[in-house]
């Protein structure tokens, strides 16, 4: 492997890359926060209306029983925990006045339970909203590791782009086909033992982004899948891989270890199984860097897998895995 440029340089970018490589990493953890709050979502809701239920059957009782003075958690500011922020003793009427200092002119009408206003939901991102935000902020971080690359002269050829047709040309395209067919094999092999082990897959990730409409499948697949095919491969493969072995002429196995395990911490949204299966297939996709030195065969196997996994399940509605 050439080096065209100083090895102060590589080892500058090295440390770049591992600025920009706890930044993906803690993003990644956030988002798994977001995944593990949207998969809860109606687990919460039916246990919040099971509280409001009986918290309805409670006023309703008090109602009933006609009494003149106000109810002392009632009378109190912030008594009512669904009032809305500000909202000084809790519910009001149409008139404004607030439920605890409103005077019934009729005390022994029983109007029955009485309808507390729903706490606001918080706002939800569509499908199309969710993939156009990976999209941007996985592009941010490949922006900001090419900027580096370029200033501090990572030679191409360290990267995995060359002039050589396995490098660039369509025989690249062709293996990365192949290689991506076989990986999505091998995932849906991993899917299935696990399912039969009874530790399954926790797809929420892929079911939170999956398309609910002709645009967003054409925002899934013309451009989230193949930024984020592009970005994780130039970060864990390319950079990790690459220019980490040239910077310190260390073994690329040893790296691509390394990297597997990174990207498995990447990916924790997808469960303990999804874990150890990317990392599985993160260590396939580094032998096959280090094997044709290429990051075009990389970048079209790993969206094949991703594309794969989107039509097969999402679109198609298929088991996962298909023969289950």
């Amino acid at each position: 492997m050439t080096v065209g440029s100083p090895e102060t340089d590589l080892v500058s970018f090295v440390w770049l890359l591992g600025f920009v490589l706890s930044g993906f990493l803690i993003l990644a953890r956030l988002s798994q926060g977001v995944v593990d709050d949207e998969s809860d979502e109606d687990d919460d809701g039916a246990e919040a209306d099971h509280g409001l239920e009986g918290d309805h059957g409670a006023r309703g009782d008090h109602g009933a029983r006609g009494d003149d003075e106000p109810d002392p958690d009632e009378s109190s500011p912030g008594a009512h925990p669904l009032a809305p922020d500000g909202a000084v003793g809790g519910r009001t009427f149409e008139d404004g006045q607030p439920a605890a200092r409103r005077v019934d002119p009729n005390p022994d009408r029983d109007d029955g339970p009485v309808a507390l206003p729903r706490a606001a939901e918080p706002p939800t991102l569509t499908p199309g909203l969710l993939l156009l935000n990976v999209a941007l902020t996985q592009g941010l971080f490949g922006a900001i590791l090419a900027g580096g690359a370029w200033y501090f002269g990572v030679p191409l050829d360290v990267l995995g782009v060359s002039g050589a047709p396995l490098s660039t040309g369509l025989p690249a395209v062709a293996v990365g086909l192949g290689f991506g067919v076989v990986l999505w094999v091998g995932n849906e092999l991993a899917s299935g033992l696990a399912a039969e082990s009874g530790a399954d897959y926790d797809e929420g990730l892929r079911e939170l982004l999956a398309p609910d409409g002709p645009r967003a499948w054409a925002l899934l697949l013309g451009a989230t899948l193949p930024v984020i095919a592009v970005v994780e491969e130039f970060i864990f493969r390319a950079a990790v891989v690459g220019a980490t072995t040239a910077a310190f002429d260390t073994s690329p196995w040893a790296l691509a270890v390394l990297s597997s395990v990174a990207f498995a911490l990447g990916h924790g949204a997808q469960g303990r199984v999804g874990v150890a299966v990317t990392g599985a297939l993160g260590f396939a996709l580094a032998a096959g860097f280090v094997l044709t030195n290429s990051l075009l065969v990389v970048v079209v196997a790993h969206y094949l897998v991703n594309a794969l996994e989107f039509l097969v399940h999402e679109g198609l509605g298929l088991p996962d895995p298909v023969w289950g």
